[in-house]
């Protein structure tokens, strides 16, 4: 499988995770179905992937200044928009997306050494069988 596609996959499942817990833990924040949830992480993954870099590129020295508290601010407001667009997510403000985009930060950094393993494995299992993973084994031979 294409290494770039498990780190996808991973990437959704461990924001699907983040946004659950989320709802179950912080007050303001709520979700009715699953099929609501994997609506959401569809749209958070896309704006975290289109208009993150650019709002982060847009307001460079706000979030210098801020020693990187505005990315905080840039999560909450893409949290936000989210609960505005999808019908059955619910945020009830500010700090409660605050709190929802901070744990889902959280999470995808706490789990980042499992994104960089599952690339590891998936590119193992990608060079198997081809000329470059054969070649060492002639080398070592040839000596």
């Amino acid at each position: 499988m294409n290494p770039r596609l498990v780190q996808l996959l991973v990437h959704w499942v461990v924001m699907a995770l983040g946004v659950t817990l989320a709802t179950k833990l912080v007050d303001g924040i709520s979700c009715d179905s699953t099929a609501t949830l994997i609506v959401v992480v569809l749209l958070l993954n896309f704006f975290n992937a289109i208009i993150k870099p650019v709002l982060v590129l847009f307001t460079l020295p706000f979030i210098v200044l801020t020693l990187g508290l505005g990315v905080v601010v840039i999560n909450a407001l893409l949290f936000m928009l989210v609960g505005r667009l999808v019908d059955g997510f619910h945020v009830a403000g500010f700090w409660p997306a605050v709190w929802g985009g901070v744990g889902g930060e959280r999470d995808e950094f706490d789990l980042e050494p499992i994104y960089a393993e599952s690339g590891r494995a998936a590119k193992r299992g990608a060079g198997r069988g081809s000329a470059a993973s054969a070649r060492p084994a002639r080398e070592e031979k040839a000596r």
